[in-house]
């Protein structure tokens, strides 16, 4: 039995939905253990197309078990829109496979709307958050303010809480000149809610113990990518919760000694949505391109992606920081028509010549990238199974990655369809 957690070793939107679907077809259990509804998985199975913003992307696949941890902030009134949404496509949700943890915490309006008065305010620095309340969320969790899941059950405690998260909201509000929050008109929505979101909360913790003395094989799936973490990502362009693969133990209760596989999906090129430091970005017609047949939108917010080489150093860094045992190779196929690739191997700052990204914000915008070039292979590869099947030029690309970050290729993605997938190590066998 092997337990596996899956992260994006780059900026996000690296592919996991495909691959934690792919993998999710061994797996019994599918567990999401941090960020919210901020995060977007798409998945193509049969030529259906299933955009998932909170729900585990195990939730497709009959037969398993999907559980949002504690460590996920869930905003109640989006968790049911996705829900009703995913039923219409003939997904089943029910208490018997979906579960969420009685501790984690909710997203209520007030979140949202403090999300977007600050990035509003911020003009040029803002840090390019999705607007849903996340950061806000986790800050009331960390103050000991937050609503969690198991309040809604007490109409009395319900009443204390809100009297407490509000007491520091409305002050902020009225500062601001914004209009306070009543008490007992959010405690009536909540209250409204609360029995289709009660009757899937469970103590997760014990849940995961139950299912690992079963024998079961679990998948941990992670929202945002490692360099988006809040302690490790480029700060203060991150998102507002831990990334790393560790999170998947702190984010739902299970011990760290059950997680046996780490898997680092990672991008053939590099892609960043919002603000913040990109060494490698191509302001070009190249950039352009990789958008284009990458198709990089976000699933989200529809945002456009900013696009660039692969930065042979940052995955380097993600994969010692997180423990990574292999990446996921994913969108090889983007760059077939290119003539040439290039991979960032050192940057230069002031400079010198550095192989790890510095810390400071102000340093990671002034950094240049020092790249190595590789002739690209000018076929196409969509849709091949195999690795010997793949062009030499291709597999002397990946071999040279492989060899850069430390890490081994597990497998290779050549389309967004499930089965377009080269496989060449197991997580779950190894």
């Amino acid at each position: 039995m092997k337990n596996v957690v899956v992260v994006g070793s780059q900026w996000g939107d690296e592919g996991k939905g495909k691959i934690v679907d792919w993998l999710s077809s061994e797996a019994d259990v599918v567990v999401r253990f941090q960020g919210g509804h901020n995060a977007g998985h798409t998945l193509v199975i049969d030529k259906k197309v299933f955009k998932l913003r909170l729900l585990p992307s195990g939730i497709v696949r009959d037969g398993k078990i999907s559980i949002l941890g504690n460590g996920v902030v869930i905003d109640p009134w989006a968790l049911l829109d996705e829900i009703k949404e995913i039923k219409k496509k003939g997904i089943s949700v029910s208490p018997e496979n979906f579960m969420i943890s009685e501790s984690a915490s909710l997203i209520l309006p007030f979140h949202k709307e403090m999300d977007e008065i600050r990035e509003d305010a911020a003009g040029k620095s803002k840090i390019g958050t999705t607007r849903r309340g996340i950061g806000p969320c986790y800050e009331d969790k960390v103050g000991r303010r937050a609503i969690r899941v198991m309040d809604l059950r007490s109409s009395s405690n319900l009443n204390k809480r809100l009297e407490n998260v509000l007491l520091h909201h409305n002050a902020i509000r009225k500062g601001l000149k914004k209009k306070v929050y009543k008490k007992e008109d959010l405690k009536k929505k909540l209250l409204k809610i609360a029995p289709e979101i009660l009757k899937f909360a469970q103590p997760i913790w014990l849940k995961l113990d139950e299912f690992i003395k079963d024998r079961k094989k679990i998948l941990f799936e992670g929202a945002q990518g490692i360099l988006l973490d809040v302690d490790h990502g480029t700060y203060p362009y991150v998102t507002s919760s831990n990334t790393v693969p560790s999170m998947a133990a702190t984010g739902t209760g299970l011990g760290p000694d059950k997680i046996n596989y780490v898997l680092g999906i990672t991008k053939a090129y590099t892609t960043r949505v919002g603000s913040g430091p990109f060494p490698t970005e191509l302001k070009n017609k190249i950039g352009n391109s990789l958008g284009k047949r990458g198709k990089e939108f976000g699933t989200v917010t529809a945002r456009k992606r900013r696009c660039g080489w692969f930065d042979g150093v940052l995955v380097r860094q993600t994969i010692k920081i997180s423990g990574i045992n292999a990446i996921a190779l994913t969108k090889l196929d983007v760059l077939d028509e290119l003539n040439e690739i290039k991979v960032c191997i050192k940057y230069e700052l002031n400079g010198k010549k550095i192989d790890y990204l510095p810390t400071a914000s102000e340093d990671q915008h002034k950094i240049k990238p020092i790249y190595k070039s590789f002739p690209g292979w000018k076929s196409s590869t969509q849709g091949i199974r195999n690795i010997k099947d793949l062009p030499e030029k291709a597999k002397s690309y990946i071999y040279a990655l492989e060899d850069f970050i430390g890490a081994k290729v597990s497998s290779i993605s050549t389309s967004p369809e499930r089965d377009d997938t080269i496989l060449i190590e197991d997580p779950f066998k190894v």
